[in-house]
């Protein structure tokens, strides 16, 4: 083999290295034309500062020959290497190392400053630079550039028109410990930082997608979570625009069905969710059941509770009629009494936590807008897509299904649920919940177990 042909396994290495996130060099140590030692970039994921792959490498090589003296050997490092590298390479006595690319800003070779051509130390290294310097350039170049991508999506800077909930709002939750996720570059947001709870392994059997409605966020979700994931599941959960700790529009005529719908189609995508059980309530329903037809392929099971879909050609519920009223005459209804009037057994903490995304009025559009964003005719938007998902529902839906009715719901309760299940193609008798009402999920831990049973048959 020549020197190219070793550049080429560092290359390797230092591919591995970016694979693993970490910055993309790699080094192999040659003795008498044996590899003897391999290394690739560490510091980040062993905590390890000095884990350049040039150390790695060395250290490999060291215990191979059974000497800390390499004088009989070669490394071949695909990025010039830096001062502690060097060092290290002129101790270990290194006959000769050679490196691809050149590095202006930290390389000891002869870019920055040149430690091997120190006479006056009493080791001489040769050095060349340059072996296949395009191909281990372009690979760093091609990191920094995503890294420098990724960072400016992370940034998540917050639009003129839209307000965000300080983050010591959330601080302290009762039952919710999970670590914030954040999206801004979908199409649709245009910007807006959309949060979502991601747990689980990412190559899960199953994926739950979890979703919401009005006035809750993916807190609704902390009891069923844990149950899905010990199970070896992942579980994404994420809060619509206007709720949450997702960012928050300041005008009410900024919320729109379909609009809402697209940035749901378009985090599937993004997230690549692959063998997903659909989980569905009140708002998370009207939206979230206008989803699958879009991509059948991805979604094998519906977990469907308290939810609709308003068509337009079947009159809303009285007991929805008279929430929307409710909330056109008290747009500052409190939240928090919400959802103890509906749930005894839940503390003042849960209670409050459910306020958390609206400290004043202003970070209440939302929930100002979503109760009239339900469509009542037939030519209002929503209704259409949610007359072609109850066909595909009815005629097209292949997987399995699994209903549960929280039975003192007056808004969305068993009689709208069962008319709901006559358009679920093979809907089995849904479990009754007579101690649950609207927000099921706040019973959501034995749902979630009878769930994983169900959709693991």
């Amino acid at each position: 083999m020549n020197d190219a042909d070793y550049m080429g396994l560092a290359l390797q290495e230092a591919q591995a290295a970016h694979a693993a996130g970490e910055v993309p060099v790699g080094a192999v140590v040659v003795h008498q034309g044996r590899v003897v030692g391999i290394g690739r970039n560490a510091p980040i994921h062993s905590h390890d500062p000095t884990a350049h792959a040039e150390i790695v490498a060395l250290r490999a090589a060291a215990q191979a020959l059974g000497n800390y003296r390499l004088d009989d050997c070669e490394l071949f490092v695909t990025l010039e290497p830096c001062a502690m590298c060097s060092g290290a390479m002129l101790h270990a006595r290194l006959r000769r190392v050679v490196f691809g690319a050149s590095d202006s800003k930290t390389g000891a070779a002869g870019s920055v400053l040149d430690l091997f051509g120190q006479a006056q130390l009493n080791h001489q290294t040769q050095v060349q630079g340059g072996v296949r310097a395009q191909e281990c350039g372009a690979l760093l170049s091609d990191f920094f550039k995503e890294r420098r991508e990724q960072q400016r999506r992370e940034t998540h800077l917050l639009r003129d028109d839209a307000l965000r909930t300080p983050d010591h709002c959330f601080d302290a939750l009762p039952d919710y410990p999970w670590s914030p996720h954040y999206l801004s570059d979908l199409p649709s947001l245009d910007g807006l930082r959309l949060h979502y709870v991601d747990e689980g392994p990412r190559d899960a059997p199953r994926t739950w997608l979890c979703l919401h409605g009005n006035p809750a966020w993916s807190y609704l979700y902390r009891k069923m979570i844990p149950v899905f994931t010990d199970a070896g599941d992942r579980v994404v959960a994420p809060d619509l625009i206007g709720f949450g700790k997702s960012d928050k529009p300041k005008k009410d005529a900024f919320h729109h069905f379909d609009w809402h719908r697209a940035v749901l189609l378009e985090l599937v995508e993004r997230l690549d969710l692959r063998h997903v059980i659909l989980v569905v309530q009140d708002w998370g329903g009207l939206l979230g059941l206008t989803l699958p037809m879009a991509a059948p392929q991805r979604y094998q099971g519906l977990l469907v509770m308290n939810t609709t879909l308003a068509t337009g050609d079947v009159p809303l519920s009285p007991g929805f009629l008279a929430w929307r009223e409710m909330c056109a005459q008290r747009p500052d209804y409190d939240v928090s009494r919400l959802f103890a009037r509906g749930n005894a057994h839940l503390s003042a903490a849960e209670c409050a936590a459910y306020s958390a995304p609206f400290p004043d009025r202003g970070h209440r559009a939302a929930l100002r807008a979503f109760p009239a964003m339900v469509p009542e005719q037939t030519d209002e938007e929503g209704a259409p897509i949610a007359r072609e998902a109850r066909d595909f529902w009815r005629h097209h839906w292949q997987g399995q299904t699994l209903m549960a009715i929280g039975t003192q719901d007056p808004v969305l309760g068993e009689p709208v649920m069962r008319q709901l299940a006559q358009s679920i193609r093979g809907c089995p008798a849904p479990i009754l919940l007579p101690e649950a009402g609207h927000f099921v999920q706040e019973h959501g831990e034995q749902i979630a177990q009878l769930a994983c049973g169900h959709f693991s048959r």
